[in-house]
């Protein structure tokens, strides 16, 4: 049997809830040749299995592995490790993309071998489909990696959502891969040693659809992932100088949770907060249900009594 054109990587800690409705988004491409690898990351919810191992039963291009859990970089690091196809896409639990996603991303790929990784304007949405924001872009970059200036002011220009990008394997392999000092912002620290390899595309369409949760990393560790997006660039820069990047790799390698750091996240309300600032912004009344819970998780949180009580000047369209 020939390789797959592509690998879709998802890697999976609990959500059982909304596992079924990602993998169906994959199952049904119109793009067929690809496997489906899944990683499941030490779930403590049992119905995960039952939920990866019926859909594996079924669909003999779904292969599952089961790890302890290390977080997300870890379990993206093994699950690239097995792909086999000629270019890996990344897919994240809770999220869904378009049924033509693989093909117009692969379509792109292979018409400029010069382009690395492609990605897609994404819609973003709290945990009901609430929609938040996009991340759009108006015309297709091909240009990002054209030169070492360009590449120094700018290497990532039109990479969007993690979960909507399309990458070639083997310039993947070639740099490395993600690397586990990255345990936020493993998604940053590829894109820049990719750009040495070539250029990025976003493609001018909406292909993927993500969602932000109250316990999630991206909606509870901003501003971890805002620090660890400098020390990635600082790498960069200073691989550019032929310089060590080491002492960047030590202090992303720094910034991770202990045991109880989930736990205490979600208890400061701050993903919770944040879905609900968002839906606040879009004149939407249903900020008020995450302003509760915000307030339930940490009952001193002041800004969020403060936007709890003005949203109620808000009204349903």
């Amino acid at each position: 049997m020939s390789d797959p054109r592509v690998s879709v990587v998802m890697g999976v800690y609990n959500g059982a809830d909304y596992l079924k409705e990602s993998i169906q988004s994959v199952l049904t491409q119109t793009l067929t040749d690809f496997e489906f690898i899944i990683v499941n990351d030490g779930s403590t919810d049992k119905q995960v299995e039952d939920v990866l191992e019926d859909y594996a039963a079924r669909d003999q291009r779904i292969s599952v592995f089961y790890k302890r859990n290390e977080g997300l970089t870890r379990a993206l690091i093994d699950g690239c490790a097995a792909a086999k196809g000629t270019y890996i896409a990344r897919i994240d639990n809770g999220d869904i993309m378009m049924p033509n996603r693989l093909q117009k991303q692969s379509e792109v790929l292979e018409d400029d071998e010069n382009i690395v990784c492609v990605s897609c304007s994404t819609e973003i949405y709290g945990p009901e489909w609430e929609y938040l924001y996009a991340h759009e872009t108006k015309e297709p970059t091909r240009d990002v990696a054209d030169s070492l200036e360009k590449r120094t002011a700018n290497p990532i220009a039109g990479i969007m959502h993690h979960g909507s990008v399309m990458f070639r394997r083997d310039a993947y392999e070639a740099v490395g891969g993600y690397r586990s000092e990255f345990y936020y912002g493993q998604d940053m620290d590829l894109w820049y040693r990719l750009a040495d390899m070539g250029s990025f595309e976003t493609i001018p369409a909406c292909l993927y659809q993500a969602r932000l949760f109250p316990e999630s990393i991206s909606a509870q560790n901003r501003f971890r992932q805002e620090k660890i997006g400098r020390y990635s660039r600082e790498a960069y820069m200073r691989r550019q100088k032929g310089e060590s990047e080491i002492d960047a790799l030590r202090r992303a390698a720094a910034l991770r949770p202990d045991r109880l750091d989930g736990r205490c996240q979600v208890a400061s309300g701050e993903g919770a907060h944040f879905i609900a600032e968002l839906l606040r912004r879009n004149q939407d009344p249903r900020c008020r249900s995450y302003f509760r819970l915000a307030l339930k998780q940490n009952p001193f949180r002041l800004n969020s009594l403060i936007r709890f009580l003005q949203s109620f000047y808000l009204r349903a369209s």
